[in-house]
């Protein structure tokens, strides 16, 4: 039969040791240990790695890691894009046809030295899957060799529905300027560096892993971190969950694996209960143990002074704007102040943080048009990003561009995505991006048209948005979504007037 390791289930013969801490300091907890009894378990033993999906944020970062580490690393994806050209670029074969001819020859012959890095995107009638379940190679889930990783090393896990992309992107880019040994797998393109990954050049064991820590396919019950962010539990992938109180129990589960003498950080207001063997904080913008003071809008930026644990840090300017990155900064701050940075680290790290591809980006600025994209692809997030617009330019008119990501997340939250686009001055809808999915009769973007609260809004086909725009006067204008609307973005850019 083939090894495969698709669930969050771990396979019998693997053993988690929880080891009780004996350090005074919080910030230097012992990592777990996980012993690989099973020699499967072990990624010393491959050589070879293919990735189904490699074009995924989170599979590419771990493609990566692999080739950085001198394995041979291939792979398949649908689509060719400014993401996969890049790790061609590095190195790897990705082909985009789904057909077995396409393969490298080396895949073509089973070998114990290969290992198969499946992500969840991946349909069931996929060829080349099929094939490699049929001649029997070992298949990994993505989550489980991001966990393998991770168990050799100090581990920070940033979960939530929302706000984990950039709140571990943040952090990792405060440890790495501070001087800390930091690998990080972050859920989007850091723009100081370009990457999706951050590699210590240290032992495992003497470097902080940061790693976002995802809900989806409850992928994160494959990490045991020393500390864990938790930024938010808003309802979300109901699709794999069923019902929002079985989301809320498995983010319990998550916070519950932290280490012994480990810290977990959450948002004010979360009710996930923090097990009694770990340390608790909470964040907020306000009235919270650790949150901002002074807070302020001007010039495109938010600037405030950071209330952490035992010390103030003053004169923050987020150059990434946005309340929801407010605290998010405030979050990674605390962390990295945990860990050992002080007070001027922190204030430079932040204030040289330059942001997260599609979050709160600034793709064109001129003296009267600006244009943000944004990945924001859930109602919370598309009212907090459309909230922070608005108090940003409160005398321009926003114009928000929308594409609906899933037909059962637009189902599950349709009044919420329709009174949050009513926070737009105008809105342009586009038709839902199916992802993975197969339409659901009655859900359809005219629908929601239909339900957003303003006079302002029309419903236009994709390959009609561009033409549009192009005589179509505007002031702010962004674009909103999950989907494929981002190959949209340069386009958009060329034509505003």
């Amino acid at each position: 039969m083939p090894y495969l390791c698709i669930g969050h289930c771990c396979p019998p013969r693997e053993v988690q040791l929880w080891p009780i801490s004996t350090m005074s300091q919080p910030a230097t907890p012992q990592p777990a240990v996980l012993l690989s009894i099973d020699p499967e378990l072990n990624l010393k033993r491959y050589t070879h790695i293919y990735f189904l999906g490699i074009g995924g944020i989170g599979m590419s970062a771990l493609a990566r890691w692999f080739l950085a580490n001198g394995y041979v690393v291939a792979g398949y994806d649908k689509t060719s894009t400014p993401l996969t050209q890049a790790l061609e670029a590095e190195g790897m074969e990705i082909n985009y046809q789904d057909v077995l001819s396409a393969m490298p020859d080396w895949i073509k012959t089973w070998s114990d030295k290969i290992l198969v890095v499946l992500t969840p995107a991946i349909p069931t009638d996929h060829q080349q899957w099929n094939w490699l379940l049929a001649k029997e190679f070992r298949i990994f889930k993505r989550a489980k060799v991001l966990g393998l990783i991770a168990s050799g090393h100090k581990t920070i896990g940033i979960a939530g529905t929302h706000g984990k992309t950039t709140t571990s992107t943040m952090l990792a880019h405060l440890l790495k300027s501070g001087g800390v040994a930091t690998t990080a797998f972050m859920g989007g393109i850091a723009r100081n560096y370009n990457t999706n990954l951050l590699l210590s050049t240290k032992p495992a064991t003497e470097t902080w892993l940061v790693a976002e820590a995802d809900e989806f396919d409850r992928s994160f019950l494959h990490l045991y971190p020393q500390i864990t962010v938790l930024t938010s539990t808003d309802a979300d992938h109901l699709d794999i969950y069923g019902h929002a109180d079985d989301l809320l129990e498995t983010f319990g589960l998550f916070v519950g694996q932290i280490q012994v003498g480990g810290t977990v950080y959450t948002r004010k207001g979360i009710t996930t209960v923090v097990p009694s063997h770990a340390k608790h904080h909470e964040f907020d913008l306000a009235s919270a143990e650790i949150c901002a003071q002074d807070l302020k809008v001007h010039n495109d930026c938010f600037s405030f002074d950071a209330k952490l644990h035992n010390q103030l840090v003053p004169g923050i300017v987020l150059q990434m704007p946005g309340y929801h990155n407010v605290a998010n900064a405030l979050a990674a701050a605390a962390v990295a102040s945990e860990i050992g940075l002080n007070a001027d680290q922190i204030r430079e790290g932040l204030n040289s943080f330059k942001g997260v591809g599609r979050r709160f980006e600034f793709v064109k600025q001129t003296g009267a048009t600006t244009f943000i994209d944004d990945y924001a692809h859930h109602p919370t997030e598309i009212e907090a990003f459309l909230s922070s617009v608005k108090a940003m330019y409160p005398n321009k008119r926003v114009t928000a561009i929308f594409q609906p990501h899933l037909y059962s997340r637009t189902r599950d939250f349709l009044m919420g995505f329709a009174q949050a686009l009513g926070l737009a001055d105008e809105v342009i809808l586009l038709d839902i991006y199916p992802a993975r999915e197969q339409p659901i009769p009655g859900v359809t973007s005219e629908r929601l048209l239909e339900l957003i609260p303003i006079q302002n809004k029309l419903l236009l086909p994709k390959q009609r948005l561009v033409g549009y725009l192009a005589n179509h006067p505007v002031e702010v204008i962004c674009t909103i979504g999950a989907g494929d609307i981002d190959a949209m973005v340069q386009s958009i850019a060329q034509v505003l007037r």
